[in-house]
């Protein structure tokens, strides 16, 4: 997105698309969705923003019900281990240049850097994304306090700490937050409970696919007994290999449970907070920028969003970097991407081609 909204296309400054980016951090759902939503929303305001998010969904989905079709038909899935083996490379190689470009924009004082450091080492610990955010909007927020000139906290501060704050306690008012369940008879299962299900999930869960995984577990497997574990696996390594958000898992499990009826229930359903919460969210953080205060606020929840991505990329790089040809690919895409700024679509696309290539030449 940085590289085809910011470098590519100029639709966007690096610090409007840092703000963007900090403010989809902060609320429930899919962050690269709803980054989509509020880019639409800043390009042609309320039609883009609808445009934006479904374009972005779409042929994500459609990708995902073509292998949950594959799924149901043939009792498996394609082999994919071989895609996997060559797409993550390009990945990592694609995370750290966007990663660089946005780190001039993110990082550009010391102060901010060292936020930025100690959320990346406090984040590769295991520790909340929500309280790195906020821990770093309130260092960067004390550091400014004193050369204010007006010392007072605006409203716009206090109703995002509020807001953030309800959304972050809403899992434990649904019962998503033990992460048990009773044990039993399935649930009865229709197109009406599977989609609010997936409307109850979509509007509470912060994270990564990992953490969705934890949620549809929780759900779908222990709870409702929808789904058995080997189906579920099976659903999270369809939504991470296919282009597009990660949340489009509930697409397959979705077409599993009630074919393509159920994959678009379950599709609107985790989706649709999405675009609820980012409707809700857009004047306040137009409000932020305003502020002296907020907006210094807001630059340290940049320094920390660009921090979980940096922490993101290495966890990816530990699981992607296995030998000596996906090593080669990371460079070569590295280097192909700086020097004569390759779309990163062909890349990826090349890479998938030659990770399956040589997994049939028993390489990979």
């Amino acid at each position: 997105m940085e590289e085809e909204v910011v470098r590519r296309r100029g639709w966007l400054t690096q610090q409007q698309f840092l703000d963007l980016l900090s403010a989809a951090n902060l609320i429930p759902g899919p962050n690269s969705t709803e980054l989509a939503i509020h880019i639409g929303y800043e390009r042609r305001g309320w039609k883009g923003l609808l445009v934006a998010g479904t374009c972005f969904i779409v042929p994500a989905m459609l990708l995902v019900m073509a292998f949950a079709w594959a799924y149901v038909r043939f009792g498996t899935l394609p082999a994919l281990t071989g895609v996997l083996y060559g797409v993550k490379p390009v990945i990592v190689a694609v995370v750290a240049q966007a990663l660089w470009s946005l780190g001039k924009s993110a990082l550009r004082t010391w102060p901010l850097r060292l936020v930025a450091g100690a959320a990346l080492g406090l984040g590769l610990l295991g520790v909340n994304e929500l309280l790195l955010l906020f821990a770093a909007g309130l260092a960067t927020g004390a550091l400014r306090w004193p050369t204010l000139a007006h010392r007072q906290v605006p409203p716009a501060l206090l109703k995002l700490v509020g807001a953030v704050a309800a959304l972050a306690l809403l899992p434990l008012l649904v019962g998503l937050g033990s992460g048990t369940a009773p044990t039993g008879a399935a649930a009865p299962l229709g197109l009406l409970p599977l989609g609010l299900a997936f409307v109850k999930i979509g509007s509470v869960l912060y994270g990564s696919g990992y953490v969705l995984l934890a949620f549809l577990d929780a759900d779908l497997v222990q709870r409702f007994h929808w789904l058995s574990q080997g189906q579920l696996l099976d659903a999270v390594v369809v939504g991470q290999v296919t282009p597009g958000p990660v949340f489009t898992t509930a697409t397959f499990v979705g077409y599993v449970l009630q074919g393509w009826q159920g994959a678009l229930v379950a599709t609107v359903g985790i989706f649709l907070p999405a675009f609820v919460f980012v409707g809700l969210s857009i004047k306040l953080v137009a409000q932020l920028r305003q502020s002296p205060l907020a907006g210094a606020f807001l630059d340290g929840l940049n320094a920390a969003s660009w921090a979980l991505m940096a922490a993101v990329s290495l966890t990816l790089a530990r699981t992607a970097l296995l030998d000596i040809p996906t090593v080669l690919l990371a460079v070569v895409s590295a280097f192909l991407l700086l020097r004569y700024q390759v779309n990163s679509a062909w890349l990826v696309l090349g890479g998938a081609a030659l990770g399956y290539g040589l997994q049939q030449l028993g390489i990979g």
